[in-house]
């Protein structure tokens, strides 16, 4: 029916939005309720959450929603839950969770000292995979709570993801889409099936099975929401949760870039280039696609770890003034501060920034490093030249995507909070030399989980209806000749040969740190 809404719930890192999206792609209601705090600290580098106080906020913003838009409640066909991804559960056998959750961003390590059968060592180093899956290993908080937190991990009776949590509050079942997945599990993205626990890849992660949630494809039911929260929330008691993705993977299908001529870059906190295919390609070398939420496709991904998180970090570190000035005008600080982005030249007059404040697979030993320090340098010029530097990489992804699946993008969509700024979106097309477009919404997770519920509930035929109804350009940046040919010449005869150059550095510094 022309009137049908989609109820989505989108957990975002600072925030979870609930909102109510029509078949013509207006978000037709919102209600944000921001975490305060954001995460906790015990220790330098730890990020820490109660799982139920990302339920607890969706609650209230659902009360809000329903209390503010009671009259459009009716026309809700179907709701999807959106989540950041890899941060996994501890639940008990009551499916209580066992500890607070560790986040994503959390940059603690374990040190994997779970020995996995000599001969898939012996495998993993032979096609030159050693560095990747001790790294993998590493990552996996699996492992760290099996070194540091035995008696948790003894309790432990069902681990599982962030978005598997929040599903089993809403609808009371530990069930979940293969296409939320993304992080340190032993998913086959290829066939979106759990390992079996003798296989080679499954063995990294150091989960059984038996602890794992059911999973289920795109598009299909999870459940319907529960008595008690429907009451609780004053929703309908039928609206049935239909399976969709992460949090990423909405944005791609939000911005209607479904198709490998098609690239869609994400800048958040963690930083992303995805590009969509019906067949599986790795991205990087031991790196998966990941299942779409849309079924029948992949996404290649390269992620900057530390993406616009940095502009965060810039703004604590080295703008107070800026701070103060945001603060009278009542707007965040980055706004202050992208205003300025225009008064420093492409290129930042030769200040190159390669943006890895943290480590990725394909480079687990490197570090951040800036290039080209004089004395005519300023705050501006570091802060351009993060955002610039965040360009680079992305476009190094995408080359590397393109060469995977032999076949060159045409065009740039472009989403999260560096969307915003028209300075930002002007710098990516004249560092990728490639048109860049803008859609007619900032909330672009939200846009894409409601396309999935639309799809499942066969208010579209398919996503090609779904995307000419629902996504609408309405801005497009054009490269500049000029600019991009300077961009061209820092990226190729300098930012592309810092990684080669620092290498052994970079070790040098890991060995310091564990070390001293």
């Amino acid at each position: 029916m022309d009137n049908s809404l989609a109820l989505t719930l989108d957990f975002g890192t600072q925030s979870v939005r609930a909102s109510l999206v029509d078949k013509k792609g207006n978000i037709v209601a919102i209600i944000k309720h921001a975490y305060n705090p954001v995460y906790y600290s015990s220790k330098k580098g730890y990020a820490e959450q109660n799982p139920d106080y990302y339920f607890e906020c969706a609650i209230d913003a659902l009360k809000k929603l329903t209390s503010e838009y009671k009259d459009l409640l009716p026309n809700i066909v179907g709701a999807t839950i959106t989540t950041f991804r890899d941060s996994a559960v501890l639940l008990d056998e009551n499916n209580k969770p066992v500890r607070d959750c560790i986040l994503w961003l959390d940059q603690r390590n374990a040190e994997a000292k779970e020995k996995i059968p000599w001969l898939y060592r012996f495998l993993f180093w032979l096609v030159g995979m050693k560095e990747t899956v001790d790294l993998n290993r590493k990552r996996t908080m699996a492992h760290w709570y099996k070194e540091n937190e035995i008696e948790n991990w003894k309790k432990t009776k069902k681990y599982v993801n962030i978005s598997t949590y929040l599903t089993y509050l809403f609808v009371g079942k530990l069930v979940d889409s293969s296409a939320s997945m993304t992080g340190h599990y032993p998913i086959n993205y290829r066939k979106k099936k759990w390992y079996k626990g003798n296989e080679l890849k499954g063995c990294i992660f150091g989960v059984k099975k038996d602890m794992l949630c059911e999973l289920v494809d795109p598009g299909e039911v999870l459940g319907t929401i529960k008595e008690e929260v429907a009451l609780m929330t004053g929703l309908p008691k039928n609206i049935v949760f239909y399976a969709s993705g992460t949090d990423k993977g909405c944005e791609t299908i939000g911005l209607g870039a479904l198709s490998r001529s098609i690239a869609a870059i994400s800048y958040g906190t963690a930083s992303t280039v995805e590009v969509s295919n019906k067949k599986y390609y790795e991205p990087e070398t031991f790196l998966p696609a990941y299942g779409s939420a849309i079924p029948g496709w992949y996404n290649m991904e390269v992620q900057i770890y530390r993406g616009y998180w940095m502009l965060g970090w810039f703004s604590k570190e080295f703008a107070s003034t800026e701070i103060n000035e945001a603060k009278i005008e009542k707007m965040a600080v980055e706004e202050v501060l992208n205003r300025k982005l225009e008064e420093i030249p492409p290129g930042c007059d030769g200040l190159v920034l390669q943006p890895y404040w943290g480590a990725g697979l394909k480079r687990p030993l490197v570090k951040g490093s800036i290039v080209g320090f004089s004395d005519i340098h300023t705050r501006e010029h570091l802060y351009r030249a993060i955002i610039e530097g965040i360009a680079y990489a992305l476009r190094e992804g995408l080359e590397g995507i393109e060469k995977k699946q032999h076949h060159k993008v045409d065009c740039i969509m472009i989403s999260g909070g560096g969307s915003q700024s028209t300075a930002i979106c002007q710098i990516t097309a004249d560092i990728f030399g490639l048109p860049v477009y803008k859609i007619q919404t900032f909330e672009v997770t939200t846009l894409g989980a409601a396309i999935a519920v639309f799809l499942a509930t066969n208010e579209f035929k398919d996503y090609k209806q779904a995307k000419q109804e629902m996504v609408h350009i309405t801005k497009v940046f054009k490269p500049r000749d000029k600019q991009h040919e300077q961009y061209e010449y820092l990226y190729k005869k300098v930012y592309l040969k810092m990684y080669p150059q620092f290498k052994g550095v970079y070790r040098d510094l890991k060995k310091f740190d564990k070390k001293y």
